[in-house]
């Protein structure tokens, strides 16, 4: 299993043509968004919402809100990947079944929702952490494609007030990329070039 997962690391690649005739059914989709909010959140907060964009006109708006980018359209899905600005009172309800089972001690619920009221009192901390949340959701979906054979490509090429406007974002509610998924179609580049370790690792 670990070297499956190391292979979908080294191989994975951000496609750009997609098969236009392939489609994703309800349940692929469910699948795929319960893999990426499998992702870690800083207090348990799980502060995301994933809207899977896939009917023709919603594409067709959200393509229009993208920069153009046919691969909105193309894709079998377009996920539309939002962070939530922290809400503190959320941290007790999302503990509530470890403590319930005994495996996390009131008490420390309790410091952890503390915490939370102390660190997003700052509104760019709490938007940080909000992007933060949804970059590492967006970051499992993708992951969560390859392993199930399906290409991916995350988009950052939007106007996120259009976005949030066309799709009713709740105001506490942040589009930080678009996540297209499908199946490639022949004539995507291979894997870009990386950086050399020795300019991107410092070991102290």
């Amino acid at each position: 299993m670990t070297n499956d997962l190391l292979s979908f690391i080294e191989r994975r690649i951000s496609t750009n043509l997609f098969d236009r005739s392939f489609t994703l059914d309800d349940d692929q989709i469910e699948n795929l968004t319960s893999l990426a909010t499998r992702a870690p959140s800083a207090y348990n907060l799980q502060n995301w919402r994933l809207i899977a964009v896939r009917s023709q006109g919603n594409k067709a708006r959200l393509r229009e809100a993208a920069d153009n980018q046919i691969k909105v359209c193309d894709a079998a899905v377009t996920f539309i990947v939002c962070g939530v600005l922290p809400n503190p009172a959320d941290v007790s309800r999302r503990l509530r079944p470890l403590v319930e089972t005994g495996l996390m001690p009131p008490e420390t619920a309790m410091a952890w929702q503390q915490g939370a009221y102390e660190k997003y009192r700052d509104p760019q901390i709490a938007r940080d952490e909000a992007v933060r949340s949804a970059t590492l959701a967006a970051a499992t979906l993708i992951y969560a494609a390859e392993a199930l054979s399906l290409a991916s490509c995350p988009m950052i090429g939007f106007d996120a007030e259009r976005v949030a406007a066309e799709f009713d974002l709740k105001p506490n509610e942040i589009p930080v990329l678009l996540v297209a998924v499908g199946r490639a179609a022949p004539g995507n580049w291979p894997q870009k070039p990386r950086r050399p370790l020795g300019e991107v690792l410092e070991v102290s």
